[in-house]
C-alpha cells in the first residue's frame, strides 16, 4: 500500500501530520518515486529518496521542535487526473544555527499531484516563504541564508 493521499485536498494535512510526527519516511511516501521538490532556498531534490533524506535531516536538526500548521488550501484540477494543490502553512519553533528558536514563518507550499493506482502521489512541490511587506527580493540584505552544515 502506498502513502499517497486519497484526495488532492488531503495532501497538505497528510504532509503536516508526517512533519509533526518527525516521520520523513511517511512524508516522502506522499511523493512519486521520481518526484521533484524545491525548498524555500532553491535546494532541488530529484526523487523520493532525496526528499526523504533531506527531510530526515531537517526534521532531526533544524525542525526537531517545530510545529507546522496548514491553513488555507486551494485545489485547481487540471483535467481528471492532475491537480495543483496550494496551502498556506505556518511554521514555528525552527532551531537556528546558534541553537536559539527562530520566529514564526509563513509559507505557501505548492504540490502537483497525479491520480495513479493507490491515490494521488505528489509529482512536484515547491515551497515559498511569505515575506510581509515585500513585492520582490531586490536587496540581498532582506534575508540572510543560513547553513547548518559545518
Amino acid at each position: 500500500m502506498s502513502g499517497y493521499a486519497e484526495h488532492p485536498e488531503n495532501i497538505p494535512h497528510d504532509f503536516a501530520r508526517a512533519w509533526m510526527a518527525r516521520d520523513a519516511q511517511a512524508l516522502a511516501a506522499l511523493f512519486a518515486k521520481d518526484a521533484e521538490f524545491v525548498n524555500v532556498v532553491g535546494l532541488w531534490w530529484h526523487d523520493r529518496a532525496a526528499i526523504e533524506r533531506a527531510h530526515d535531516y531537517g526534521l532531526r536538526v533544524i525542525f526537531a521542535q517545530s510545529t507546522l500548521s496548514p491553513g488555507t488550501v486551494r485545489v485547481k484540477r487540471v483535467g481528471d487526473d492532475v491537480a495543483v494543490v496550494q496551502c498556506r502553512f505556518t511554521l514555528c519553533g525552527q532551531t537556528l544555527p546558534d541553537g536559539s528558536e527562530g520566529g514564526a514563518r509563513r509559507t505557501i507550499l505548492t504540490f502537483v499531484a497525479e491520480r495513479r493506482d493507490g491515490g494521488w502521489p505528489v509529482v512536484a512541490a515547491q515551497n515559498t516563504d511569505i515575506i510581509d511587506g515585500a513585492e520582490t527580493l531586490a536587496r540581498t540584505d532582506m534575508m540572510r541564508p543560513a547553513d547548518y552544515r559545518r
